[in-house]
């Protein structure tokens, strides 16, 4: 009786490619914009070759997935061939990815070392040594199987019969189909028996099987006569015997006499049509089922994070003892963690890293995070423990809690890191790590800020000089030059152009006039804004003459430094929301004015593209850790006075999509609720789009007796005992400051979570009182704080509040309308956050208000610098002070950063260095290479 065969097995084909169809729609609607990706590499032009590749690029096509074809020419080398498998083993758009064999090159290339070079998760065709070994040792589900085996086995499925119990005889032992296919059979519990051309009695064995497999590369090398009757017979043969009837003089035939063995098997694969549009299939669903594996891997918002565990000690050491005590996990180990791309990580060494803007496009679709705000009340001198507070926030939250958090925090100035403050990481055991890295240079954002910055002041100083020294014809000739005869504008030259509403592009058609406006900015020197940068405190260069070597010819002027994390250009980076954002923000920023008043900006001095060439690696968020293993980014420092005082939008807007809906971000903002929290809400939310979910509120019992009428607290001075000594009276008076605090955090509509940040000399009645208070006034819940002293484990009641807060409504809101007028949105900011009566504009301040509103800028947000050691203007003010006039003596823009900032007495933005810095201190081991006496 005739078998069964499997006809030309395409309904079957159909239906594997139907079901892969369904699976694919199925993954593109759970994740837009999504498609499984196979890549196919091909060396030289084999005409075989070509064949095969488009069966497989016409069956991804209509399945609905990406195929690539990347052909390289018969010259390749194989550093070319491995060049090219390491771009496609990094692209995350590439989930199966084969290399057409054989390699048809005219250079030595060593099949093995390629095959060997793709990536195990990609080589959806099996032939990888580790996707053999373990299919060797039957880790079936952990391994690709080759394509030809695996179609086989799906054909010997087809006939319904099972295969455990089966003698099964396979001929063949390549690596491709015959070897793999033993193994298969065996780890689906046949006896299997492994044949090859030299096996003596071939035909006896052929004879027992139940199953047969051929795959021997000879015409019709079996015999139908060998077959065991009733046996099911797989042929993967294909070769070319002579045919006169055929127009090409040859027919294909499988390694099975077909005619005959149809004859006595219960069902036969026919040559061609059998086997190989399966082995299409399964590459198929092999890519398939590497995009699942993908998908699964790289869920956004599934992390998979190993945490370190914390070994405390008391008395708690020093900070640098703490960090370098720890071992930081890998960063790229960290990435991959929190479901980062290779080809989304740059990496800075082994413990800190850049991230890609590009993972924002990758996740725009994924739902934000639960946003978490650390602030505080007025502070001491010393602080009271905002960033140990965030780290320790988040330590809990995921090494205790297992939640997805991640900490945004501010990247620390290198001045008061060698000055008076020391390092900024937190404290105790709740610092990112290593403190070190973090404190000093990271990877080098700040450095590229005062060359962007400094590049600004140069331009103004030297084009200043050139107008003073040269005629508008000479000038002209300058900035438009004539090259290889042709003179043509820049793309800023036009935009300049048009902004003078000279809508010309040839620059031979310009007239006297317009060459004019177009060659002179004409700078009033009085009116310049813009300083000079440095990141090292250094009091003696607050203010300065520059100009005055011969060669500047006598055009002298006054200036300045400010310290780097005071420039315009930090603020622009905490605000941009991408490159051509800060881009933008660059061309706005305003320098000076002309000599008639109107703004002169980096655009029209022409040095915008270049500052964002200078800054496009600056804009990428920086990667760290916590001590316990939770992921940190680290971008931007902004000056909480003058700017806003918060980390960057794009760190935070990149960690809401990492984190996924039920995670959290927390960040911190600068100085006290007044301040930080103020500018994070008018400023920041506003141009980012984020609304908060929680406040955190720190407070100290420390603060509280100073706002209670203690003495004052100095840095470097030991606490009098006040401080040392149980007084619920200072704190229970003190406690005004906490509750206007907490009443300026609700005003915009936020539930509030007081944490109560315990020192060793606060006791539990202090404590108790504390967070009584803080619960009368109208926080959604207040807790006491362990966490400089143990770690994420002091937190954890802190981080449950946090959680609880996240589920509450929250109707957020501004402050004010930025369309008031600029007069009005002050008054608002002092009367509503600090508690003044009114505000007093002195003349200056007055004069600023009738300029920025002539020239377009009265509809900014305001961003008040003010001391942060009081509600009020005047730093000895503690407590709640209330009916007192605010003075506002200057009002300055950040027209690039979008806001405008009163001045509220007066402060430097070049810090000094007291007369024993911190440096004295630091030192380095040179033969460990270790950092010493930092804090």
């Amino acid at each position: 009786t005739s078998a069964l065969y499997l006809f030309s097995f395409f309904p079957l084909f159909r239906q594997v490619r139907d079901r892969l169809k369904q699976q694919v729609l199925e993954m593109t609607e759970k994740f837009p914009g999504f498609r499984p990706g196979l890549a196919i590499l091909q060396v030289g032009n084999r005409d075989d070759s070509n064949l095969y590749i488009n069966m497989k690029l016409k069956a991804a096509a209509e399945i609905g997935i990406s195929a690539n074809h990347i052909k390289l020419p018969n010259t390749a080398t194989e550093a070319d061939v491995l060049k090219c498998i390491a771009s496609l083993n990094s692209d995350p758009a590439v989930h199966g990815f084969i290399v057409q064999l054989p390699l048809d090159s005219n250079k030595p290339i060593n099949t093995e070392k390629i095959t060997n070079a793709v990536a195990p998760e990609k080589d959806v065709d099996g032939l990888s040594s580790i996707n053999a070994g373990k299919l060797s040792r039957g880790d079936l589900g952990d391994c690709f199987i080759p394509c030809t085996p695996k179609g086989c086995m799906e054909l010997i499925r087809q006939t319904g019969v099972q295969v455990a119990g089966k003698r099964a005889v396979v001929i063949g032992r390549s690596k491709i189909v015959g070897a793999p296919m033993h193994d298969l059979l065996l780890w689906n519990n046949a006896t299997v028996t492994t044949c090859h051309s030299k096996t003596s009695t071939l035909a006896e064995e052929v004879g027992k099987a139940d199953i047969l497999v051929v795959a021997a590369g000879r015409a019709e090398m079996v015999k139908g006569e060998w077959i065991k009757p009733g046996a099911i017979v797989i042929d993967c043969g294909i070769n070319h015997v002579p045919d006169s009837t055929k127009a090409s003089g040859k027919r294909v035939v499988g390694d099975v006499a077909y005619n005959s063995a149809k004859e006595k098997a219960s069902f036969i694969t026919p040559v061609p049509g059998g086997v190989g549009p399966m082995t299409v299939a399964m590459l198929m669903q092999s890519t398939v089922e590497s995009a699942q594996r993908f998908l699964e891997k790289f869920q956004p918002g599934k992390w998979t994070i190993q945490y370190n565990q914390l070994t405390l000690k008391m008395p708690v050491p020093s900070d640098i003892e703490i960090s370098q005590s720890c071992i930081p996990k890998p960063i790229d180990q960290v990435a991959k963690e929190v479901g980062l791309f290779p080809d989304e990580v740059e990496l800075y060494g082994q413990t800190k890293a850049k991230v890609q803007l590009s993972v924002l496009k990758r996740l725009q679709n994924q739902p934000d995070g639960k946003y978490v705000v650390v602030t505080g009340i007025t502070p001491t001198p010393l602080g009271e423990g905002k960033s140990t507070t965030t780290v320790g926030l988040v330590q809990a939250l995921g090494a205790h809690l297992h939640q997805n958090v991640f900490a945004c925090v501010r990247q620390p100035s290198q001045g008061p890191t060698f000055g008076i403050k020391g390092g900024a990481a937190g404290g105790g055991y709740c610092q990112v790590v290593p403190m070190e890295e973090f404190n000093l240079h990271l990877t080098g954002d700040i450095h590229a800020i005062t060359a962007a910055n400094n590049l600004v002041a140069a331009a103004i100083d030297a084009r200043m000089f050139h107008e003073l020294t040269q005629s508008d014809q000479a000038l002209y000739n300058r900035l438009v030059p004539s090259v290889n005869g042709v003179r043509k504008f820049s793309d800023i030259q036009i935009r300049r152009l048009q902004k003078l509403g000279i809508n010309k592009t040839d620059p031979m058609a310009l007239t006297k006039e317009e060459v004019n406006a177009f060659v002179r900015l004409d700078i009033d020197p009085g009116t310049i804004t813009w300083q000079r940068v440095l990141d090292t405190n250094d009091r003696f260069l607050r203010k300065i003459t520059i100009g005055q070597s011969v060669t500047e010819k006598g055009f002298s002027r006054t200036a300045q430094f400010d310290i780097t994390v005071s420039s315009e250009i930090m603020a622009v980076l905490a605000l941009a929301d991408g490159l051509e954002d800060m881009k933008k923000r660059f061309g706005r920023m305003v320098v000076a004015c002309s000599k008639k008043g109107q703004p002169v900006t980096a655009d029209d001095l022409g040095v915008t593209g270049a500052l964002a060439v200078l800054m496009k690696d600056a804009i990428k968020p920086n990667l760290m850790q916590t001590l316990e293993g939770t992921p940190v980014f680290v971008h931007a420092g902004p000056f909480a006075n003058i700017a806003h005082g918060n980390s960057s939008v794009l760190a935070d807007k990149i960690a809401l999509k990492l984190v996924g809906k039920d995670g959290f971000v927390v960040t911190e903002a600068g100085f006290g609720a007044d301040i930080g929290m103020e500018k994070f809400f008018n400023i920041k939310c506003r141009y980012s789009g984020l609304r908060p979910h929680v406040v955190v509120l720190v407070a100290t019992v420390r603060a509280l007796k100073m706002h209670g009428g203690g003495p004052a607290v100095t840095a470097g001075v030991p606490l009098p005992k006040e401080y040392t000594e149980e007084n619920l009276q200072l704190v229970a008076k003190g406690c005004s400051n906490l509750n206007k605090q907490i009443q300026n955090a609700r005003m915009f509509g936020v539930p509030v979570v007081v944490a109560v940040n315990a020192f060793k000399t606060d006791t539990k009645a202090e404590l108790a009182l504390v967070v009584q208070h803080a619960k009368e006034a109208g926080a959604f819940d207040a807790v006491e704080c362990t966490h400089w002293a143990e770690g994420g484990k002091g937190a954890l009641a802190l981080a449950r509040a946090v959680q609880r807060a996240s589920q509450a409504p929250s109707n957020f809101r501004f402050l004010y309308n930025v369309e008031l007028p600029v007069v009005d949105k002050i008054r608002l900011i002092a009367q509503q956050v600090y508690g003044a009566k009114d505000i007093e504009l002195l003349p200056e301040a007055q004069e600023k208000v009738a300029v920025y509103t002539k020239q377009g800028f009265g509809n900014l947000p305001i961003c008040m610098a003010k001391t942060h050691l009081s509600l009020s203007h005047d730093p000895e003010q503690k407590g709640a002070p209330t009916g007192f006039v605010l003075p506002i003596r200057d009002i300055r823009a950040s027209v690039g950063a979008g806001f405008l900032y009163p001045l509220v007495g007066t402060m430097s933005t070049m810090p000094g260095l007291p007369t024993r810095p911190c440096f004295y201190d630091i030192d380095l081991d040179p033969v460990s290479g270790e950092v010493n006496g930092l804090f």
